[in-house]
């Protein structure tokens, strides 16, 4: 998915990720609903791989998204190309950057984690996921740059 709008709106300074219509958000209501799905039957205490093979599933057959997992993707710095310099753990609609977990709490590290791949990747959305909540919604932190 494409999307050739700018980041802010020039006039209000605010992003274009405020607007509910905006088709990242659609795609967040989306991810959000199979997060709650998922949590719903399973509840806290998986592994983290367990979570993310269902909500890849859920994704990709329920959702009809386009996600990409483990996708290891490039750094740049300079003129030096790493090939393998970071892995994410969903990558969805190539714009959205998902990283799960399943830990008892998160620390400010995968928070660190997160922003940092939503920069390099130039993406402006992400989601930072705890499925080892009692409440899900409680894990789910939401990351716009």
């Amino acid at each position: 998915m494409s999307l050739n709008t700018a980041n802010t709106d020039e006039i209000t300074a605010r992003s274009v990720l405020d607007d509910p219509q905006h088709p990242l958000n659609k795609i967040s209501e989306e991810i959000r609903d199979s997060v709650f799905k998922i949590h719903r039957n399973f509840g806290p205490g998986l592994l983290e791989s367990a979570y993310e093979e269902c909500l890849y599933y859920d994704l990709t057959k329920n959702k009809s998204l386009k996600v990409e997992r483990q996708k290891i993707l490039p750094l740049k710095f300079e003129n030096l190309i790493v090939s393998n310099a970071y892995k994410v753990d969903l990558l969805v609609e190539g714009e959205i950057i998902l990283e799960l977990k399943a830990c008892a709490k998160l620390l400010p590290v995968h928070r660190a984690q997160l922003l940092t791949y939503m920069k390099i990747n130039k993406s402006r959305l992400g989601y930072l996921i705890n499925f080892n909540e009692k409440l899900v919604k409680d894990g789910i932190n939401r990351f716009v740059l």
